[in-house]
């Protein structure tokens, strides 16, 4: 499949492993181009940015709703296995999950989850949206979409981004978001859970305070499934790669990667 990939090397190069940053549920790779491309090839590193099969400019629109999480694993390693050597993979909110899925068929030399998708799934997230939004989340079940949750600009406002965001500097966030695959939502909820025990690549999780999604409790017990300790950012929510603290968790990561050689 020609996914649309979004790819920056840099103008010094200084490490001699690729990135790949893995978006999550209603984005695609213009998410990480806001901000997180430009920074990290900066610094030396060359980034690539995929956008899943039927998000962005990748073809598979279609039939999202019923594109299963399995495939966006197989779109990471199709990209993966176009670079010249492993990539770190960099999973954000559903893409953590997917860096997940595919770090137990695959080596790397580190996985980095941002407000990712706990092992346990996401059934406490769905509760916790189920009773602030009930017709919202009827919605998507009766129309197996997951747009309902974003159509509207205050609902994305809430899951994304601090209470105190300008709506005005959001909206061109807001205006790109998409539906997002009722069956990928299924398998994040049920069948197709992370089994961290077969994962040997080392982690890095970062959470927010302020998330709206996944409770700093939750990002916590991530980190405890790989064995490592979380970072929590506290004046942040969800959108932890596009809220105005976002160089702080990219300075994180790099001092990460940095620790760690690569």
């Amino acid at each position: 499949m020609q996914l649309e990939i979004i790819s920056k090397q840099p103008l010094n190069p200084r490490h001699a492993t690729p990135l790949l940053f893995v978006h999550g549920a209603w984005l695609a790779a213009w998410c990480w181009n806001e901000h997180f491309l430009d920074y990290f090839a900066a610094q030396g590193f060359a980034v690539h940015a995929p956008s899943l099969r039927g998000h962005g400019g990748s073809p598979g629109r279609e039939r999202l709703r019923w594109t299963r999480l399995a495939e966006y694993v197989e779109d990471v390693a199709q990209v993966a296995g176009q670079l010249p050597q492993p990539p770190v993979v960099i999973g954000h909110s559903m893409g953590g999950i997917i860096v997940q899925k595919y770090l137990e068929t695959h080596s790397a030399p580190a996985g980095v989850l941002l407000a990712s998708v706990p092992p346990a799934g996401v059934l406490a997230t769905t509760l916790r949206i189920a009773a602030r939004h009930p017709l919202e989340f009827a919605r998507v079940n009766l129309t197996a979409s997951l747009y309902p949750l974003v159509a509207a600009p205050q609902l994305a406002h809430e899951l994304f981004f601090l209470p105190g965001s300008s709506p005005d500097q959001l909206s061109g966030y807001f205006s790109r978001l998409q539906d997002e695959s009722y069956l990928g939502f299924l398998d994040m909820l049920a069948f197709y859970l992370p089994r961290p025990k077969r994962v040997k690549t080392p982690m890095l999780v970062l959470g927010a305070r302020q998330d709206a999604l996944f409770t700093p409790e939750e990002v916590t017990a991530t980190a405890r499934a790989y064995h490592t300790q979380a970072v929590i950012f506290d004046d942040m929510a969800h959108a932890m790669i596009l809220e105005p603290g976002w160089q702080q968790v990219a300075d994180r990561i790099i001092a990460w990667l940095n620790e760690r050689g690569i």
